[in-house]
């Protein structure tokens, strides 16, 4: 068997090979794309017996998995941060990164993650991007508000974009080049809402078919968008065999620094993916002035504080709604007060 530890960045693939024993066989480079992958895997096999191989996780890392288990290989995608903590070296560079991943290949000590099939990852990339582009609509919605603020106009409509704000928009006379700026804004939003219209329409008509969404849209603060967003995150809960496992997996827990008898608590270690906890403490948002989790909710900002006693008590009830989406997603039930039953999926 060979172990194979693989370093990507933008412009090379650094590669390191060794053998059962810990022997160096191979140090070598090759480009991250096709044609110097088909090279490579030519390259190994020369040196014979089957190949296994950790490669961090990293934009780009599942081209290189896939391309390379076609070719034969077992390849599995090791967390970075994880890795870190299982090597921390006092000099890093890139062939002593593919040396590292090489070595954890070899003792089985890859921290692998799980990767969704094709029509996951085809999910999670329509969520992600309505997302990318709601956000860079606010973001051109808050410089015209930045613009106005410059000149001291003030905004006397609830809603700048709406059809009162643009004839108010349309009556501003400030100098070049913000009065340029601003129309140019407001045509990106135009073509911004158009594309998160068509989105919405394609994850909407999607969503009807999943199994899971119907089931999270019965949960306090989850609509479609959402539900649909956590669905495609989540993956089959089914890998999940608690509840706990599942809310390690959004990030949302607190870190944990222990020795002897000191136990300290940190933040939120922000595991797992950052749609999937947006989408958690977005629902607890809205979650929060539900009457299941309202007096929750109230006495942890009240204890803790204006300063931080929010933000600590969203994240409370964002853990208590992933509890709650376990035991739904596993039992097929709807979402149901604690102490009442469940009420059970109709066909």
């Amino acid at each position: 068997m060979l172990h194979l530890g693989l370093d990507l960045s933008r412009k090379r693939l650094d590669v390191c090979v060794l053998n059962e024993a810990g022997t160096k066989l191979a140090v070598t480079q090759a480009p991250p794309d096709l044609d110097g992958l088909r090279h490579l895997a030519k390259e190994v096999a020369a040196l014979g017996g089957p190949v296994s191989a950790a490669i961090e996780s990293m934009n780009g890392a599942r081209f290189v998995h896939d391309s390379l288990e076609l070719m034969g290989w077992d390849v599995e995608i090791a967390d970075a941060q994880k890795v870190k903590g299982l090597a921390p070296l006092a000099c890093k560079t890139d062939k002593i990164d593919a040396w590292v991943l090489a070595e954890l290949s070899r003792r089985d000590l890859v921290p692998a993650i799980w990767l969704p099939d094709p029509e996951i990852r085809a999910e999670r990339e329509r969520a992600r991007f309505r997302l990318h582009l709601v956000r860079h609509r606010v973001m051109l919605k808050n410089r015209i508000h930045s613009s106005l603020l410059a000149f001291g106009k003030p905004c006397p409509v609830s809603d700048l974009f709406g059809k009162s704000g643009r004839e108010l928009l349309g009556r501003l006379e400030l100098p070049d080049p913000w009065t340029k700026n601003i129309a140019t804004a407001l045509s990106m939003i135009d073509d911004l809402d158009s594309e998160i219209d068509a989105c919405e329409k394609e994850l909407r008509s999607l969503g009807a078919d999943h199994p899971y969404v119907s089931l999270l849209q019965s949960a306090p603060g989850i609509a479609w968008v959402l539900g649909f967003t956590i669905a495609s995150e989540i993956g089959d809960i089914s890998r999940f065999s608690s509840p706990k496992k599942l809310m390690g997996y959004t990030g949302l827990c607190p870190r944990v620094y222990q020795s002897g008898g000191k136990d300290f608590r940190g933040p939120i270690s922000k595991n797992g993916p950052k749609y999937l906890r947006w989408s958690l403490i977005e629902a607890a948002v809205h979650a929060s002035s539900h009457p299941i989790y309202k007096n929750h909710y109230d006495r942890t900002k009240a204890r803790l504080g204006r300063q931080r006693g929010a933000k600590i008590a969203r994240i409370e009830v964002a853990r208590k709604l992933t509890e709650a989406i376990w035991h739904m997603l596993q039992t097929g039930s709807m979402f149901a007060p604690a102490r009442s039953p469940a009420a059970p999926l109709v066909a």
